[in-house]
């Protein structure tokens, strides 16, 4: 099952959302995560999507952080 993520701005369009959603037959949840929750959450998400079978030397990471 895939997961949608929407911000909407006002207690209105949450309740408008979650009306149509549900009379879609769509489960809802609604969590009120802070700045850092949410940017956690997007690196999870980066995390999973990764690469795993590219292989980088020592050598290019420390090039890329500046000390090479």
């Amino acid at each position: 099952m895939d997961t949608l993520i929407v911000s909407p701005k006002t207690i209105e369009d949450i309740k408008i959302l979650t009306d149509l959603l549900n009379r879609l037959g769509i489960s809802v949840s609604v969590l009120r995560l802070s700045e850092e929750e949410k940017e956690d959450l997007g690196l999870a998400i980066l995390m999973q999507e990764a690469n795993r079978e590219e292989k980088v030397t020592r050598d290019e990471v420390m090039k890329k952080i500046g000390r090479a």
